[in-house]
Formats: C-alpha cells, structure tokens, sequence
C-alpha cells in the first residue's frame, strides 16, 4: 500500500510537470507567434511610404470640368487634402507602396485654354492661391524632380502616346497684356520636358525676328518652336531624376545627373522680359480613343 501511494505520488508529479511543460511550451508557442503576428504588423508600417512633395506652394488642374465647365482645380490649402477629394481621386493620387504620387490623364472634354490636350498637372504658385506673382530668369528658379513612367498606352504606329512631364511657362505682366491688347496674360512655354516613347525629349521657343522690339516680342506668334533635342539614356519605365537650372540668359536640363543640355542664347536672352512658372505632371498629348498615361513623382522640389 505504501509503495502504491508512492508510484500515485509519483505519477502525479510526473504529469504535473507534464502539464507545467507543456503549458510553458504554450506559452512560449504564443508569446513567439504574438511576436510574429507584431512583426509582420510594423514589418507592413514600414511599407507604406509617403512622396517627398510639398505641396504648399502648387495647384493642380484635373482633367474634368468643374460646375462654370472650366477643367477643376485644386489651390492651397485644399490640396493638401486631395487623398479625400472625390473628384481628384481618379486623377491624382497617392501610391503609398512607392512613396509617390500618381498623375493620371486621357483624353476627355477638359481642355484648358489654347490647346486641345488634358492634363493632370501641377501649376507653381509662389504666393499660394495666388497666379499673378511670379518669376523672371534674372531671379533665378530651379526644379528636380524624381519621375517615373507607370503606363501609357500606343498610337496606331506602334509608339508609346507621349506626355509632358515638366515645364517653364511663360506670363504676360498685367501692364504687358494691355500694353499689347490681349484679354488674358497667357505667354508661350520658353521649355516643355517629354517623354517620349521611353526617352527624355526637350523642346523650347525661338523668336522669329531677332530685331523685333520689346513690346513685338510679346506676342505670343512672335515665338516659333526649336528643332528640339532628345537626350541620349533612354529611360523607359525605370525611375529616373530631372533638374531645371534658370538663371539670367541661361538655362540648363540634366537628366539623371550626367546628361547636360544647356540653353544659352540670344532667345534665352531675349525671354529674360516674360515672367515664368513651373508646371509639373501629366499633361497628355493625345487625343486617341482610349488613351491615357499614369506618371509617378516621388520628389518634387522648387527653389529660387
């Protein structure tokens, strides 16, 4: 009887151990799969990523047309708020798995005015909500940009649709719209940045007249378009970065920090009268059924 309580209490103990064991091992099962459950949690944190752009001093034209069926647009402080904006959503937004914002665009009824193309496209704003203040190449501007192609879709050729990716526009003063009768302080583009069926296309303005006066070269036919120059790399569908380098009577393209196109001129010169402001996005060069392109900035800097 005495060795029977014994072999009980013995058995009892053994299983008692058992049952502390495998409780602890338990435990440990848990305490291990929390610690991955927590893992993979802050492991997706890590994974969503914001673009580099401050979008402070921008406003951005969508291609829909608002309620006065004019394209829509959306100036500080309400774009910074564009994520929610139910009518930019389709159009502009965020790609957080890359840290970039998207500029969608096709062809639709939004056109702005003298041209026939749409855009998804940001308009600097020095002062914010505010188009009248600007720049001249005597005050100096510079834009960069890291820039990704995400799709586009081909013409009847075979050929990637192009789009302008970047651009310098040029502004009438208000004295210099009615110094010269127009309705509007409208001026031509002194620079257009494409791409163009996977390369890095730059286009820029001329003046027909080299003698024409200061109030002739106002004019916006004035200015006629140069042959163009495409710069060597071909980019395609990969990341690739832009500078925009203005000071007086020049300025310099560089595309991925080792190709150089430099403008520096009698027309560069001779621009030096408009002011100017930066454009940055999609503005889509194609009217074709179905088209559309999606562009990605990851960073998006303006300094002057």
């Amino acid at each position: 009887m005495k060795y029977l309580k014994i072999g009980l209490l013995s058995l009892i103990a053994f299983f008692t151990v058992v049952n502390i064991a495998n409780c602890q091992s338990e435990q440990e099962a848990i305490s291990k799969t929390d610690v991955k459950v927590a893992a993979k949690k802050k492991k997706k944190k890590k994974k969503v990523k914001l673009p580099d752009i401050d979008l402070s001093h921008w406003k951005v034209t969508l291609p829909v047309l608002n309620e006065k069926g004019k394209p829509y647009e959306i100036e500080p402080p309400e774009i910074f708020d564009f994520a929610t904006n139910e009518v930019a959503k389709p159009y502009m937004y965020i790609d957080s798995t890359r840290g970039a914002i998207v500029f969608h665009a096709m062809p639709t009824a939004s056109k702005t005015r003298n041209t026939k193309y749409t855009r998804s496209e940001l308009r600097e704003q020095m002062e914010p909500g505010n188009n009248n203040t600007n720049w001249t190449f005597a005050d100096g501007a510079y834009m960069k940009g890291k820039i990704a192609m995400v799709e586009t879709t081909k013409d009847s050729e075979g050929k990637y649709h192009r789009t302008i990716i970047m651009q310098i526009h040029g502004r009438l003063t208000n004295e210099q719209r009615d110094l010269i009768g127009e309705d509007d302080n409208n001026a031509p583009p002194i620079l257009k940045i494409y791409w163009d069926n996977g390369k890095i296309r730059v286009k820029t303005k001329e003046l027909k007249n080299l003698k024409a006066s200061d109030t002739e070269i106002l004019h916006e036919d004035a200015w006629g378009n140069d042959e163009g120059f495409n710069f060597e790399q071909e980019v395609g569908f990969r990341k690739f970065t832009l500078e925009v380098r203005v000071s007086k009577g020049k300025m310099v393209i560089v595309l991925n920090n080792n190709e150089y196109k430099v403008y520096e001129n009698i027309h560069i010169r001779k621009w030096g009268i408009f002011e100017n402001y930066f454009k940055a996005g999609n503005y889509f060069q194609s009217r074709d059924k179905g088209a559309f392109s999606k562009v990605r900035f990851y960073e998006l800097e303006v300094k002057h």
